[in-house]
């Protein structure tokens, strides 16, 4: 018997992991510490009302023989659902068949089991700094990577070079971790590149909901020609507080096909072998965020979280920080005062401000001397963590 060898050439701990020990170590040293934690992207508010009346409604008539439900009748997600999704983009005016919806249990797994569908020898390209998933999943199947640098120089929004072929391409915008979002015409020179080398775009749009600017596209199927190339992920977890629920959906159009077979045929195939489908609670949970009620409450949630952004962004602005995001995304992206690391960045804010960031080493090489902050936390706390931070680099 052997293993996959490929896991030896992960890094030996995931990023959030190595950053839960050293908080850990540092509470053990410290204990009763005021920390004030900005680094992990978990949301701070409960679900809203109608998502709540919804879940009390169905979890009722799981009590009851007449309403009991078992297994799911297709790991695709219940029809009321993938209906509701294919209203929310036609909404904002994208075309999406309930059929091309497929339900999960968050856009992280999807990421990460999408790559299921996909030959081993299949070059993969990433823009670093990056969403570790990206690099995680195809290193576990031993797939050769290439990297794009995204670099302040770009606004960390790298584009296609012509000179490099890919057959898997992985993009994220709002981005995570840099919140940097490509415009249209960007998208569009990713998506013909896509075409002119017969790839498939990966399109992360788990932060979409917080594109506030019309101009900015919120799916990749805004783009023209994006039918034929790529695949998108998008989460309920940052749009309406799912984290502890899990629920995302993965959109893959009917036209996606390569050497004459459905791609979304395959994952379907995929899904019905290795996921038993989200939980029926869970899934009318996420159907109210789609409606009236719904989608006015998360938006009201979503306006909690932009409020700690601008606070965080203006508070930079004041100590003369360089940063991407704070702007259609929950993320900023700082450049670490005084040429520090960012591991030093965070070992020093830590221990001087009791506040805990992401080092940006931790998404790449070109995250080195960068560091994420996240919007999802209490907006008092937000608040006394730039005021302290202001403190700190007096």
């Amino acid at each position: 018997m052997k293993l996959n060898a490929n896991f030896q050439n992960l890094q030996q701990s995931y990023l959030f992991v190595t950053i839960a020990k050293k908080v850990a170590a540092y509470l053990e040293a410290n204990p009763g510490a005021d920390l004030i934690k900005m680094g992990i992207g978990d949301v701070t508010l409960p679900l809203s009302p109608a998502v709540i009346e919804a879940m009390h409604k169905a979890s009722d008539e799981m009590g009851k023989k007449e309403t009991f439900r078992g297994y799911s009748p297709d790991s695709n997600g219940y029809p009321f659902l993938r209906k509701a999704i294919a209203g929310y983009y036609h909404s904002f005016g994208v075309k999406a068949d309930p059929s091309e919806v497929f339900v999960g249990d968050g856009a992280k797994s999807d990421v990460g089991n999408i790559v299921d569908l996909f030959d081993r020898e299949n070059t993969v390209l990433i823009p670093d700094p990056v969403y570790p998933v990206y690099v995680d999943t195809n290193v576990m199947s031993g797939r050769k990577l290439l990297y794009l640098d995204a670099k302040e120089e770009n606004g960390f929004l790298p584009l296609p070079d012509p000179g490099v072929s890919a057959d898997i391409i992985y993009l994220c915008s709002p981005n995570n971790p840099t919140g940097a979002v490509y415009n249209r015409e960007q998208l569009k020179v990713w998506v013909d590149y896509a075409r002119k080398n017969g790839a498939v775009l990966l399109f992360d749009a788990a932060y979409e909901s917080f594109v506030t600017e019309k101009e900015l596209p919120r799916s990749i199927f805004e783009i023209e020609g994006a039918r034929e190339c790529a695949i998108e992920f998008c989460s309920l977890s940052k749009t309406a507080g799912f984290t502890g629920m899990r629920c995302g959906y993965t959109v893959i159009p009917k036209e996606l096909q390569f050497g004459g077979v459905s791609v979304a045929a395959l994952w379907e195939r995929r899904q019905g072998c290795k996921f038993n489908g989200v939980s029926y609670i869970t899934q009318r949970a996420a159907e109210a965020v789609f409606t009236p009620e719904g989608l006015a409450e998360v938006k009201k949630t979503l306006s909690y979280y932009q409020e700690n952004a601008r606070v965080m962004a203006e508070a930079l602005k004041e100590m003369g920080i360089w940063f991407t995001g704070g702007v259609n995304s929950p993320y900023l992206w700082m450049r670490c005062p005084g040429h520090l690391g960012s591991w030093e960045f965070f070992d020093r804010l830590l221990g001087e401000a009791q506040v805990v960031g992401t080092p940006g080493e931790g998404f790449g090489k070109n995250g080195e001397g960068y560091f994420r902050l996240t919007a999802f936390g209490d907006q008092e706390k937000t608040k006394e963590a730039m005021e302290r931070m202001k403190r700190m680099l007096k």
